[in-house]
């Protein structure tokens, strides 16, 4: 059967996608005998379409999914949406133009889940379109029901073993989205700004000069610290100074904390500025000065500025404190800050009441836990232990937005007891449920104050590996789907997704939530990492409109595990110059195998052997890559075998024995047609798990039927033979390459048509080697006559 004159890329895709789709080629038999791969697919948030970082790091993790597919695994491949975090908000914001503050909650909430139920199979469409091989039908939303009584029943078991406490204390907090927010939302950013000399006045007018990059923070100054060790200002300890503008006195103190050699070797703390003042405020038990409101304005202490949003205090402040002569001097300096990864807003810390998860005590058990992980590549554990050494905060969970999963507590009003959810009746939301006990068990009272807050979305999402085993509850496969074999994911999520979904794991269940872990790189253009915030984004979804997923696809697969790729049209159209160069391969091949009847060669040709040697080593290399997630050696390996060993010259070889049976015999022909049939056939289950479309397509217009399978991503996988290999075929075979592409190389230079016929004298040495493979090397160089010399020569 012949295939069309062209690959229309475009029709071809859709047709294959619902062709899968429709034949459930990919959906998860629970009844099967066959051995389980499961993965623990990351749910994409929901905050518009997806980005080409998405599309490169799911594509690796197909790329496992479908060869463990072939290599007969039933494998478990959820699919689910993360839909309950800020991002989501923000985008339910953007999309429907209001703001979730001004708004009723409720009202809120029910436009949240409208406009999700609306966008969500769009978004959900730009994967299938990718050609993820889920099974979309195990689909969960970090949202739903489902995910709710889960996440709920996850806080209430974390809360009896002594793992959760409420607790009103600085809290890192963002301004801009008016919520407390934990660790692990933070991210550096490099700023332009000054340190200040300001004087500070002492009892007996003397002055003493203090360094600050935060002057707007004066009013909420409780105190001077310097080094114990400094000599400098040891006399001064527990010595009063008045603070400049504000005119009320602070204590001068002592900690090992402050860095003698940063500024003037004396700072102010103040209530609160950074993690070091909230250590000192518990530490020493310091008044608590409240300046900076939820919403990134100055509080009533700060006198003339209140209400001024921070940056236009700190304008007025300096102004002021030049006019008094209380500036000595400002220093330029570029200054690390910790903003909000979500909207870059630099943090603050305020007081304020929050629910947190207890664990910095077990940060040498989560070690432990990572070395007990296979890491694919090994050096990114590095990543996670850096993350986990550098713990400060307990897991702040709380949120003070509308849309998320409610705690699922309230509190007696009189005594403030906390009253849990029972379980029986999750998921719940208190602020329209009741809790079924009637009266609080320390008092008795019968009024109850429900929890305002939400979850944070990581709470949840890192429960995925049980949301998804959760579908299968009560059924037999249940106890086979935790923990998960595999954890794939992007390198800049180790820290939120991958530590926390370990946390989890370990509190509830006392193990590790999979037992390998594949990291993906990050995508580049003009070598910085893509982001919406430079503008240098690339969609994918007009990379697939133009160039087709299996070009996408094989793009991602051009560089190793976890290393960054840079984006490059080049390399996109490359992609697609192989998928027509593996069409119009096939369909010579294919032509010239409408009279094979799978007949096995009585003996196969030299050159033949040689073929099919160093293809079998390309299958058992790409065994032994895929096997350990290193799938861009399989991708660059086929590639190269099939464009620069099997089109350039494996199929000139063969030409003349398929052409001109009468004169090379009817062996010589079956023995080239086993061998391209054979070849092909395995090449196409190398490209498979990285181009799906085109494979499928040449398969089914040859190979379904012979193989009796409905996809080629159900059928078996190359399997390496060893009964294949023959040194003595690939060292002549290699030999004859080098003598054709001597030969190519001279016609080349004379310029002269590779048909144009030459004479070729080979030397002596050579003959009894090359002897077996003369008449094909005579047929590819179009030899007219070819003797036995002293030396390698060509004359027209």
């Amino acid at each position: 059967m012949q295939l069309p004159p062209e690959y229309n890329i475009k029709e071809a895709e859709a047709r294959w996608q619902k062709y899968w789709e429709k034949e459930k080629i990919y959906k998860f038999d629970e009844k099967s005998k066959k051995p389980i791969f499961s993965i623990d697919t990351p749910p994409p948030t929901v905050s518009g379409k997806m980005h080409l970082g998405h599309s490169f790091s799911y594509s690796h993790e197909d790329f496992i999914a479908r060869y463990k597919r072939m290599r007969g695994y039933n494998v478990f491949y959820p699919f689910g949406t993360d839909d309950n975090g800020l991002a989501t908000e923000r985008l339910i914001e953007k999309l429907n133009n209001v703001k979730s503050t001004k708004m009723d909650r409720k009202e809120f909430v029910e436009l949240c889940l409208k406009t999700l139920n609306k966008i969500r199979p769009d978004f959900v469409n730009d994967w299938k379109k990718l050609a993820m091989s889920c099974d979309f039908s195990i689909f969960y939303t970090t949202i739903n029901e489902h995910s709710q009584r889960i996440s709920q029943r996850s806080f209430i078991d974390l809360y009896k073993q002594g793992r959760e406490y409420r607790k009103k204390a600085p809290t890192i907090w963002c301004p801009t989205c008016e919520t407390a927010i934990a660790q692990v939302d933070l991210r550096d950013k490099e700023l332009d700004s000054y340190f200040n000399d300001i004087k500070f006045k002492l009892e007996n007018g003397q002055d003493i000069i203090i360094s600050t990059t935060r002057p707007e923070l004066i009013p909420a100054c409780v105190a001077l610290f310097f080094n114990p060790e400094d000599n400098r200002y040891k006399k001064l300890l527990g010595k009063k100074v008045k603070v400049p503008l504000f005119n009320y006195e602070v204590e001068i103190k002592s900690d090992k904390r402050v860095e003698k050699d940063k500024g003037t070797g004396i700072v102010m703390c103040c209530t609160f500025g950074d993690q070091v003042d909230a250590e000192w405020y518990k530490a020493y038990k310091l008044p608590l000065r409240e300046l900076i409101t939820k919403d990134g304005r100055l509080s009533g202490l700060a006198g003339k500025y209140s209400g001024m949003k921070i940056n236009d205090a700190r304008k007025e402040i300096l102004e002021d404190l030049k006019k008094n002569n209380l500036l000595v001097k400002q220093e330029k300096i570029k200054h690390v800050v910790n903003v909000h990864e979500r909207c870059d807003t630099e943090i603050e810390f305020l007081e304020s009441e929050q629910w947190f998860i207890k664990y910095l005590d077990l940060r040498e058990q989560f070690l432990k836990n990572s070395s007990e992980l296979n890491w694919y590549p090994g050096y990114m554990k590095n990543r996670l232990d850096n993350w986990i050494k550098g713990l400060q905060w307990d897991w702040c969970i709380s949120r003070q937005r509308h849309f998320g999963i409610p705690f699922p507590v309230w509190y007696c009003k009189k005594c403030n007891e906390v009253i849990l959810a029972d379980e029986k009746q999750l998921p719940v939301d208190p602020l329209k449920d009741k809790p079924l006990i009637k009266e609080c068990p320390k008092c008795k009272s019968n009024e109850f104050i429900p929890e305002k807050d939400v979850l944070d979305t990581w709470p949840t999402s890192s429960l995925t590996p049980i949301i998804a085993r959760e579908l299968f509850k009560g059924k037999k496969i249940y106890d086979k789907l935790f923990p998960m074999d595999l954890r794939p994911q992007a390198a800049d999520i180790i820290t939120f997704w991958l530590f926390n979904t370990l946390v989890k794991s370990q509190l509830h269940y006392k193990k590790n939530p999979w037992k390998d872990v594949m990291i993906s790189g990050y995508v580049l253009l003009k070598k910085e990492k893509m982001s919406k915030s430079k503008g240098n984004i690339i969609k994918p979804q007009e990379v697939i409109e133009d160039y087709g997923a299996d070009s996408l696809r094989f793009w991602a697969a051009s560089v190793k595990l976890g290393e960054d790729l840079e984006f490059q049209d080049k390399d996109i159209n490359t992609a697609k110059r192989t998928i027509t160069k593996l069409f119009n391969a096939s369909k010579l091949i294919l032509m010239n195998l409408k009279d094979y009847k799978n007949e096995k060669p009585k003996k196969l040709e030299l050159i033949d052997l040689w073929l099919l040697s160093k293809l079998n080593n390309i299958v058992k290399n790409s065994i032994e890559s895929f096997d350990k997630y290193e799938y861009s050696k399989t991708k660059l390996e086929t590639e190269n075998f099939f464009w620069n060993v099997f089109c350039d010259y494996y199929l000139e070889i063969v030409k003349d024995r398929l052409y001109n049976p009468n004169i090379r015999g009817k062996d010589a022909k079956i023995s080239a047609q086993y061998t391209l049939n054979y070849s092909l056939l395995t090449i196409l289950k190398l490209f498979a798990p990285i181009m799906p479309h085109i494979t499928e397509e040449i398969y089914h217009y040859y190979y379904t039927k012979k193989e009796n399978k409905k996809s080629i991503h159900l059928s078996n996988f190359p399997e390496y033979k060893k009964e294949l290999l023959n040194k003595k075929a690939v060292k002549i075979g290699d030999e004859l390459i080098s003598l054709v592409s001597q030969v190519r190389q001279f016609k080349s230079k004379n310029n002269k048509s590779l048909k144009e016929p030459v004479d070729i004298t080979l030397p002596k040495s050579k003959h009894q080697e090359l002897r077996h493979v003369l008449a094909d090397f005579k047929a590819v160089t179009n030899a007219k006559n070819i003797i036995f010399g002293n030396k390698f020569d060509i004359k027209f």
